[in-house]
C-alpha cells in the first residue's frame, strides 16, 4: 500500500503537454514537473517556447521546449520523432492544443471549420495514435488527458458566442476519450477529459472584453473565473498513479456551470 504522496508523485515520468507554452497548458506542466515528471511542451513558436521552459526550469522543472505545427500529419510525426528521441519514452500525454474562431453558423468560412477541427480532433487522434504505438503500448501503461470544455457539453446561449466549429470540436473530443479509453484499457493505458469552463486566457481574451469578467463570473456558482492554479489538481490525478482506476470520464472544471 503506498502513500497518497506516492500516489501522486510523477518522479522518473515523463510528460507531453501541446500548446504547453502559455496559459491552461504551463499551468499544467508546471503541476506535472513539479511532481517530479520530465516536461516536454509543443507550441508553434520557439520564442514562446524558450519563455515558458525559462520559467519551468526556475521552478525546478525538467522542461524542453519543441516548435510543432500539430494541425498537420507531418507535423505531428516530426513532433512525435523529437519528443520521444528527447524522452525516450512518453508516460503521460496532455493534449491540450486547440484553436477557436467566432462566426455565425450560417456563414461560418469552411477554412475556419477545417482549422479548428484539425488541430482540436484530428490533430489529436495522431498524436495519440502514434505515441500510443511507439511509447504506451508496448510498455502496457500510460495515461492520456485530453483538453476539452464545457462548451463540448452545450449550445451557446443565444445572443452570447457563436463558436459552432470549437463547440462541435469539443464534443467529439469527448467521445474521443470515451471510445479511445474503451479500447486501450487492455494496454493499461487510461485515457480522460478535463472540460474547463472560463479561463482567463489569449484565446478567451476577446469574450472577456466584450462581456466582462465579472459578468462571466456571475453565471458560475461560485462566482469566480478559473485561474492559474484551477486545472493543477485536476490533470495530477489523472496522469499519475492516483487515478490509475479512472478512465473514460470528463471532468468539469467549471465553478459549477455545468452543473445548473
Amino acid at each position: 500500500m503506498r502513500t497518497v504522496a506516492e500516489l501522486f508523485s510523477l518522479a522518473g515520468q515523463t510528460a507531453v503537454v501541446t500548446g504547453g507554452s502559455r496559459g491552461l497548458g504551463l499551468q499544467m506542466a508546471e503541476a506535472l514537473g513539479e511532481q517530479g515528471a520530465r516536461v516536454v511542451l509543443a507550441s508553434r513558436k520557439q520564442g514562446e517556447l524558450d519563455e515558458a521552459c525559462a520559467h519551468l526550469a526556475a521552478r525546478g522543472i525538467d522542461a524542453t521546449g519543441i516548435a510543432a505545427d500539430l494541425s498537420t500529419e507531418s507535423g505531428v510525426q516530426a513532433f512525435a520523432d523529437a519528443a520521444l528521441a528527447q524522452l525516450g519514452q512518453v508516460d503521460i500525454l496532455v493534449n491540450n492544443a486547440g484553436a477557436t474562431w467566432g462566426a455565425p453558423a450560417e456563414d461560418f468560412p469552411l477554412e475556419a471549420w477545417d482549422k479548428v477541427m484539425n488541430l482540436n480532433v484530428r490533430s489529436i487522434f495522431l498524436l495519440s495514435q502514434v505515441l500510443g504505438k511507439r511509447s504506451m503500448i508496448p510498455r502496457g501503461r500510460g495515461r492520456i488527458v485530453n483538453i476539452a470544455s464545457i462548451a463540448g457539453l452545450a449550445g451557446n446561449p443565444p445572443g452570447t458566442m457563436q463558436t459552432i466549429a470549437y463547440n462541435t470540436s469539443k464534443a467529439a473530443l469527448i467521445n474521443f476519450t470515451r471510445t479511445l479509453a474503451g479500447e486501450w484499457g487492455r494496454y493499461g493505458i487510461t485515457v480522460n477529459a478535463i472540460a474547463p469552463g472560463f479561463f482567463p486566457s489569449k484565446m478567451t481574451k476577446g469574450i472577456l472584453a466584450a462581456v466582462g469578467a465579472d459578468t462571466l463570473a456571475q453565471q458560475a456558482p461560485l462566482g469566480r473565473l478559473g485561474d492559474e492554479d484551477d486545472l493543477k489538481g485536476a490533470v495530477l490525478l489523472f496522469a499519475s498513479d492516483a487515478g490509475k482506476h479512472i478512465t473514460g470520464q470528463v471532468l468539469a472544471v467549471d465553478g459549477g456551470v455545468s452543473a445548473v
